[in-house]
């Protein structure tokens, strides 16, 4: 799967920055302005952007594991589980997508 960025995995590494950062802006920056501010607009907006960036990631993660034959139980399911958890992306990025995507 060639395209823009090179291989299925720099794709998977640039919606991965993307998604993360979504996250990181809506519990720590949309949250506080939504419940002590009242102010949604960031919750709404960057919400939406969020749910797009993360079914992307998942199904673009199973895609690369189909494609690079990852084996469950030991990248694909931490993969999965990073986009779930604040700074989890930038933390699988650095251990495991970076070093695959400078193998090939």
């Amino acid at each position: 799967m060639k395209n823009l960025f090179g291989s299925s995995i720099g794709l998977l590494r640039f919606i991965a920055f993307f998604e993360g950062l979504s996250l990181i802006i809506l519990l720590f920056l949309g949250m506080p302005l939504k419940y002590i501010f009242g102010q949604d607009f960031i919750v709404k907006y960057v919400g939406m952007a969020h749910g797009f960036l993360f079914m992307a990631f998942v199904l673009l993660a199973l895609l690369v594991h189909v494609l690079h034959e990852w084996k469950f139980t030991q990248t694909t399911w931490k993969v999965l589980l990073s986009s779930m958890v604040p700074f989890g992306t930038f933390y699988i990025d650095a251990k495991i997508l970076k070093p695959m995507s400078l193998k090939k």
